[in-house]
């Protein structure tokens, strides 16, 4: 896109040191050695995922193209982490709103254009949103007296931006969003705290059809949250962690499965088999969210990957 650009060493006065993934590198005594700013009136020129789509699509059966997935940035990723006024130039946007409308046509763009390319799979990578359900970065949010808006404010923005994003995709485009707690080099996270406070914004306000949720560690929380969860919303447990080469109990995974399902059943009025439907399971994250990978190894990866297919077939047994 244009106006963005990419700048090395950025002066650690443009940062939020509050929000949890700088708040790791400035605790070390460190400061994050690069990042992208908006620098000019943003606007959507080409492409920078067709090319990812279609190698993933050469290696595909044709007659299962339909069923590939592609994960795309998270629209907030790159003002969430600045101090207020500084995620971009007052000379070319006057606030917030005037900002994510250009950021959102982009995506509108990019959508049209992969989905003339054949997708039809879409999942949206979004700490940022897991970021609101931690204690640690709201009271810093608080004291911070430079913002002009509550935590829960532009979390209300964020929401709608992201609905802006996604209101011009064809109907046949599923889209999802994943939220985790961060997963960086040596396997580290970000942030802690639970779904709660942010669940019924999260399940009731946002257009998405699918949820990917961490899930595999106490960090993330209970699932008494997933009662917010709507009929019209599929969930996919992350109860598989990418971080470590562990292997899970089959049996415990089954329990947080079956555990799921009976908030979302408590929360719908509905029977646990029946919520069980909207349900999958998956690994918590990636196994390389960053270049430099977490501490596993392409045989764990393969195990891991063996484990999520052992795990969904004792649950849905014939099914994909």
């Amino acid at each position: 896109m244009d106006g963005f650009e990419e700048i090395k060493n950025p002066d650690i006065g443009i940062f939020r040191t509050y929000i949890p993934d700088t708040a790791t590198f400035t605790k070390t005594g460190n400061k994050p050695g690069e990042s992208v700013i908006c620098t000019g009136k943003i606007e959507h020129v080409g492409s920078t995922y067709v090319e990812q789509w279609e190698y993933l699509k050469s290696l595909a059966p044709k007659d299962r193209v339909h069923e590939c997935k592609l994960t795309l940035a998270a629209p907030n990723w790159y003002h969430l982490r600045y101090k207020e006024g500084k995620a971009y130039p007052k000379l070319v946007y006057s606030s917030d709103a005037e900002y994510f409308a250009d950021i959102a046509k982009a995506y509108q763009e990019e959508l049209r254009i992969l989905y003339d390319h054949g997708l039809r799979n879409v999942q949206i990578d979004d700490p940022n949103l897991a970021y609101f359900c931690s204690e640690k970065m709201l009271a810093g949010w608080k004291d911070d007296k430079t913002n002009i808006k509550t935590a829960d404010q532009l979390l209300d923005e964020y929401i709608h931006l992201y609905n802006d994003c996604v209101s011009k995709r064809p109907a046949e485009m599923h889209v999802g969003v994943h939220l985790c707690r961060g997963n960086f080099v040596g396997s580290r996270h970000f942030s802690v705290g639970g779904y709660d406070r942010i669940a019924t914004k999260l399940f009731q306000k946002l257009h998405v059809d699918t949820y990917y949720l961490e899930y595999d560690t106490p960090r993330a929380g209970s699932f008494e949250p997933l009662r917010h969860l709507p009929k019209n919303r599929n969930l996919i447990l992350g109860v598989i962690t990418s971080k470590f080469p562990e292997l899970e109990k089959m049996k415990e995974m089954k329990d947080k499965v079956y555990d799921a399902a009976n908030f979302i059943a408590e929360g719908n009025n509905e029977r646990p088999e029946d919520a069980l439907k909207r349900l999958g399971v998956s690994p918590q994250c990636g196994f390389a969210s960053h270049s430099s990978g977490n501490a596993v190894e392409k045989e764990d990866m393969i195990a891991k990957l063996k484990l999520v297919r052992e795990l969904a077939d004792s649950i849905w047994p014939g099914e994909p």
